[in-house]
């Protein structure tokens, strides 16, 4: 491991995944005179990378990942579903039926080196707790279920890096989710244990395919058997910004991970609930994430020794996703980025935030949670 503070675990095979062109995420429509290329798009990461090569030089280092094998990718994916994606891809990948999650030939390769950088960055968690590894992941991967594709991911990236943690003895882990969209395929994969507990703050969106995404992200869903209590849903109504994340993470994340006590804190930092994003809509700036990139790092020095590491997944405003994540390692690493032009401020930043609705939501979710943790 190097001495940066910033270790970020990078190849740029990740770039070769693409998506199907069409309108915005759906297939081609005939109102729409020219395609556009999928939201998830190779610029994503290449602004992300180019952020910390201009606002932390001295503090970033890159290393390159090895590939997930089979065998690893088998702790959490089912073998035919793996044998299915591995076939799709190498015949050229399209669009999967009728979802907005599409491949070409590259994508099964370029998971795998997702799904290894997020591996890497959690084997440096639990080696080295001076440095904040960073799996820089394309795709993402909080969506894809052990046995599918959904939501733009095809390899679950954080549950893989769980799994790779447990292997190596960690006791426990806690997955703190904060991407705007449930982190419905981390659920399935731990739904029935305790040995993960699983927080996830989204947008009230439901169940958006009755076959692939079947999951809601409701209250209700708890996990079962001995798993139960161990998946902790907080649902957020359309326009929570930087003071109700604020009161999520000192309300319920912050209560519930350090009841858990784990080992090693992963987070699903997907930074799409930013004000600019078109794939959801709440109002985070800069800010908030700074707000929450203080809260994880805070959390993972109370309960895990220090050990936290950050796996990649949504955001697709692609300018803004710059700021928000410069905004969460300005909170990681405490310290703010003068931007020529913009100082420290958020470009984005101009919808004042409702408060009352996000207030009432987490009065909610406080009193479903509090059968199984202490929360006030």
């Amino acid at each position: 491991m190097t001495d940066d503070e910033i270790t970020v675990f990078w190849h740029d095979r990740m770039l070769d995944h693409e998506p199907p062109a069409g309108t915005y995420k759906y297939p081609a429509s005939p109102i729409v005179a020219g395609e556009e290329r999928h939201p998830d798009r190779r610029e994503r990461v290449e602004n992300i990378k180019a952020m910390l090569d201009h606002a932390f030089t001295e503090a970033t280092g890159y290393e390159s990942p090895e590939r997930a094998t089979r065998e690893e990718l088998e702790r959490v994916h089912d073998p035919e579903y793996l044998d299915w994606l591995e076939a799709f891809c190498a015949d050229g990948g399209g669009r999967i039926e009728d979802t907005t999650t599409g491949a070409n030939e590259a994508t099964f390769d370029a998971a795998r080196v997702a799904a290894g950088a997020a591996m890497a960055a959690a084997r440096a968690a639990l080696d080295d707790g001076d440095s904040v590894p960073y799996a820089l992941c394309r795709p993402s991967g909080h969506h894809a279920q052990p046995d599918r594709a959904d939501g733009f991911c095809f390899l679950n990236n954080v549950a893989i890096a769980a799994e790779e943690a447990l292997s190596r003895g960690a006791d426990s882990v806690a997955i703190v989710d904060w991407d705007v969209h449930h982190g419905n395929g981390t659920q399935e994969a731990f739904y029935g244990r305790e040995d993960v507990l699983f927080v996830s703050a989204h947008a009230d969106h439901g169940s958006w395919h009755p076959e692939y995404h079947p999951q809601e992200g409701s209250l209700g869903e708890v996990g079962n058997g001995a798993g139960e209590g161990y998946t902790v849903n907080v649902p957020l109504p359309p326009g929570t910004g930087d003071r109700g994340y604020d009161a999520l993470f000192e309300r319920v994340v912050n209560p519930v991970v350090r009841e858990y006590d784990p080992d090693l804190v992963l987070v699903s930092a997907g930074q799409d609930a930013g004000a600019a994003d078109p794939n959801a809509r709440n109002l985070a700036t800069r800010d908030g994430f700074l707000r929450l990139g203080e809260h994880v790092r805070r959390l993972a020095d109370g309960t895990a020794d220090g050990r936290l590491a950050l796996v990649q997944e949504g955001g697709y405003q692609q300018s803004h996703l710059s700021f928000a994540t410069l905004g969460v390692f300005e909170g990681l690493l405490d310290r703010r980025v003068e931007l020529e032009q913009f100082g420290t401020d958020d470009p984005f930043a101009w919808l004042d935030e409702p408060t009352e609705l996000v207030d009432a939501w987490l009065d909610e979710a406080v009193d479903h949670h509090r059968t199984y943790w202490n929360l006030e």
